[in-house]
């Protein structure tokens, strides 16, 4: 027993650093991190990923830690996994923020419901375009794709020696950059419809001011808006696939061998 519990203490520290590495995708990746999964599960997961990933680690350097380095060690381990949770999770995100602006334009931002993923409450529309993306995520096998960076990971930063730096940065924004524009580009035929509509309404009621425009308009508007997502989910799913996969490559690019 004392050989073991000797040869052991080498491995525990490194062990420990594994696991919080692999804790830092069950906060912020698409349903690793979801709010449905509770905290000891995450943490019970993230142990049993560090017994499953420890063994097959490429060699690593000695990690010393002490009570003055343990948190920024443990921090900068979890810092990894919470970049790759967040980079993997903007598409879903963009689909989201442009559900809630179609939302908006269509009289349906008043309508919420809860958003067990994130545990809040969101708009209907952005609500559907979410649990849709994140459908297509799991088809993709993005969840694997995760696991796989994560892992990957190791032998391009070893433990206890990450420093994020310009390139993090640069990486990071170009996403962010990219899911302003997926968001956009799911919207703006909606935006633009319903611009049309309103021009269309005001010259109606100006021709023909005994109607009621807004009780014709408004049920009017939600038809017109449901007819056009309909007509483009194929287009939308293509970009979000686009997206999903630019994404999930970028990620592993940055932490990959």
């Amino acid at each position: 027993m004392p050989d073991t519990i000797i040869y052991l203490l080498p491995h525990m520290s490194a062990f420990l650093l594994v696991v919080f590495r692999m804790a830092g995708i069950f906060m912020l990746a698409p349903m690793f991190g979801s709010n449905l999964l509770p905290v000891q599960v995450k943490a019970l997961l993230s142990v049993v990923l560090a017994f499953c990933v420890y063994p097959i680690l490429p060699a690593q350097p000695p990690v010393e830690l002490s009570l003055m380095t343990l948190p920024i060690t443990i921090g900068s381990e979890m810092l990894i996994g919470l970049i790759i949770g967040f980079g993997a999770s903007l598409p879903l995100i963009a689909m989201q923020l442009g559900g809630l602006m179609m939302g908006q334009q269509l009289g349906l931002g008043f309508a919420q419901v809860l958003n067990p993923e994130f545990g809040e409450n969101t708009d209907v529309f952005g609500q559907m375009l979410f649990l849709t993306a994140l459908t297509v995520f799991i088809l993709m096998n993005g969840h694997h794709a995760l696991l796989t960076t994560l892992v990957h990971s190791f032998s391009s930063v070893p433990l206890g020696g990450y420093m994020p730096g310009a390139d993090v940065l640069q990486v990071m924004t170009g996403l962010l950059a990219s899911m302003f524009e997926l968001a956009v580009r799911v919207a703006a035929p909606l935006l633009c419809l319903v611009f049309l509509e309103t021009i269309a309404m005001g010259f109606i009621a100006r021709t023909v001011p005994q109607l009621n425009i807004l009780s014709l308009g408004f049920p009017l508007r939600i038809i017109m808006g449901l007819m056009l997502v309909i007509a483009l989910i194929i287009p939308m799913h293509e970009a979000l696939i686009i997206s999903i996969r630019d994404t999930l490559s970028v990620l592993y690019k940055l932490f990959g061998p």
